[in-house]
């Protein structure tokens, strides 16, 4: 496989790069088809933003994963104009797909830390996974050195833009039953990533910017780009380089260079404890968990009531925040094999939510 840049004597990306090929040959016949039948009906009505073309594309989304051509793209996103989105490695971009219909570009920058070996292993990951709150593939592109990846368009941006942007905020605040339906949508992502997927998968990013929105109820988890995939990651006795965000990264994958499945367990206990406070993950140099030691450890409820995000005017229930703090607390153990399976925080937020609706909190 010289000619793609890897090495043969790398047998996972070979792995990697095969099975991608076998998608590419499998969809290319498929694409040709569509391409040309695009090229023949008649431009629609609509104007690429501020820039005085004709008409705007088309694309046609297949009911399977596909192949773009670089130009569909481009003309798709109206040449990478409006982006929607930055990661670590990369930009996301709006597409236009027709019919009314959005997706979102992802495109891998080798200038921002991104390579070809990310990109293949995303591509691998998405493909694997279909649940209702993961961020779905739509198609990817591997042409004249750009790495796109069209995925599933969410309209109402990230869960840390809707609570710590001040446009975020300006559309009102999520409430106490907002935020444990959400919290509920990651952890079902998470528990079917862990247990249910084929191989078993480490996100190894979750935050709060990785949490898109549907609406004020329901959320999608998105960016595979650090996700280990297979069953050795679960148990690999050779540690790894460090990935991930400040504030969310397990404290013992930290000390270790160790990664297990509940090492997106403890980032998900810093995700409930930043619905919890409405606080960022960081606190200056202090990570949020440590910032607010001591009220959540408590078995004081006015400690626990003082940690809770002002703009909730104390309308939750005072049963559910008890609960929703000892998830957070066995989810934030430093020994990471005494931390809980995210099967069981899905069955403990799911009763959690049941719990029959208390008075409000005193204020």
């Amino acid at each position: 496989m010289w000619f793609l840049g890897f090495s043969t004597a790398n047998a996972k990306s070979f792995l990697i790069i095969g099975a991608i090929l076998l998608v590419i040959l499998f969809t290319v016949v498929l694409m040709k088809l569509v391409v040309y039948l695009d090229s023949r009906e008649s431009s629609r009505g609509g104007e690429k933003p501020q820039d005085g073309s004709k008409a705007a594309c088309s694309v046609s989304c297949a009911a399977v994963i596909r192949t773009y051509a670089l130009e569909e793209l481009k003309c798709a996103t109206w040449n990478f104009r409006v982006r929607i989105g930055v990661g670590a490695t990369s930009y996301v971009y709006l597409a236009e797909l027709g019919d009314g219909r959005f997706g979102a570009v992802k495109r891998v920058m080798e200038e921002r830390g991104g390579s070809k070996k990310m990109f293949l292993d995303e591509v691998s990951v998405l493909l694997r996974i279909s649940h209702p709150n993961l961020v779905g593939l739509l198609g990817f592109c591997l042409e004249a050195g750009e790495q796109l990846l069209l995925l599933e368009y969410v309209p109402n941006k990230s869960l840390f833009d809707k609570m710590h942007t001040h446009r975020g905020q300006s559309t009102g605040t999520l409430s106490w039953s907002n935020r444990l339906s959400i919290a509920l949508d990651i952890a079902q992502a998470l528990d079917y990533l862990h247990s249910q997927a084929d191989p078993p998968i480490i996100h190894r990013d979750i935050k709060s910017a990785n949490v898109l929105l549907i609406d004020n109820d329901h959320a999608k988890l998105a960016d595979f780009g650090l996700c280990k995939l297979g069953y050795e990651s679960y148990y690999s006795q050779t540690p790894c380089i460090i990935k991930g965000s400040f504030g969310y990264v397990d404290v013992n994958y930290l000390k270790t260079g160790y990664v297990s499945p509940k090492s997106d367990v403890y980032s998900f206990g810093v995700l409930l404890l930043e619905l919890i406070t409405g606080l960022k993950s960081m606190q200056g140099s202090v990570t949020l968990p440590e910032w607010i030691e001591d009220s959540r450890k408590s078995e004081e409820d006015e400690a626990l009531i003082k940690m809770l995000d002002p703009k909730l005017n104390g309308d939750v229930n005072i049963d559910q925040l008890r609960m929703l703090v000892d998830i957070a607390n066995s989810a934030l153990v430093e020994y990471s094999e005494a931390r809980p399976e995210m099967g069981h925080i899905v069955y403990k937020l799911s009763n959690c939510i049941t719990l029959q609706v208390q008075p409000e909190l005193p204020v």
